[in-house]
């Protein structure tokens, strides 16, 4: 059986998130009131699939404990938060998190979420830049993806990228078209937004 760990200092948020996820997808879920006591329950019970940490709860001291919580453990470790920023958000996923969970999803979206992360797959939400879960593998580029990828960052068109890198028009447009695929990035504009967030270049 699939088990989680939801830390949260508010025990209403934490054991209602409990029972709907037991009662809803059958997961096994333990509850922790703060990150010390969420650590210790992860030494104990090294077998979590997915781990919840609520954002402002006591010990967490931004998103240290976040990298306190992936050093330690194997599973899939997330934001859960009501308050913090996109910005949080993106830092939250280059340092290594699942996803960012925000406590005002419905409760099917936030069953979504969980069974994306478990799933191995990275949750953002709508509002946060991506659209849908991505795949937790890496974004690989190669050499040229990357100089075409810095020109769309800098605002440049295709043809001044082009001219830039000493190729042809169309072979940029066939790398932009690839790097919309490779970030599920709906146009070039949205590209160089993703690229940016994810630190790729």
């Amino acid at each position: 059986m699939t088990k989680l760990l939801i830390a949260d200092d508010h025990e209403l948020v934490r054991e209602t998130l409990a029972d709907y996820l037991r009662t809803q997808a059958g997961f096994a879920v333990d509850t922790a009131r703060c990150l010390n006591q969420s650590l210790e329950m992860e030494n104990t019970n090294a077998d979590y699939s997915v781990v919840l940490l609520d954002y402002t709860m006591p010990g967490m001291d931004g998103l240290s404990g976040l990298a306190k919580m992936c050093a330690q453990s194997a599973a899939r470790v997330a934001i859960l938060s009501g308050t913090a920023s996109a910005d949080v958000a993106q830092r939250a996923i280059r340092m290594g998190a699942a996803g960012f969970v925000p406590k005002t999803l419905s409760p099917s979206r936030m069953l979504i979420a969980v069974s994306a992360m478990n799933a191995g797959e990275i949750y953002l939400p709508d509002c946060i830049a991506l659209q849908r879960p991505v795949s937790a593998t890496p974004v690989r580029l190669t050499p040229r993806e990357t100089d075409v990828l810095s020109g769309l960052i800098d605002g440049k068109s295709n043809k001044e990228i082009a001219r830039d890198l000493d190729i042809q028009e169309v072979t940029v447009k066939l790398h932009v078209k690839t790097l919309s695929q490779k970030l599920n990035a709906r146009n070039r504009t949205h590209a160089a937004m993703m690229a940016r967030d994810l630190g790729l270049v």
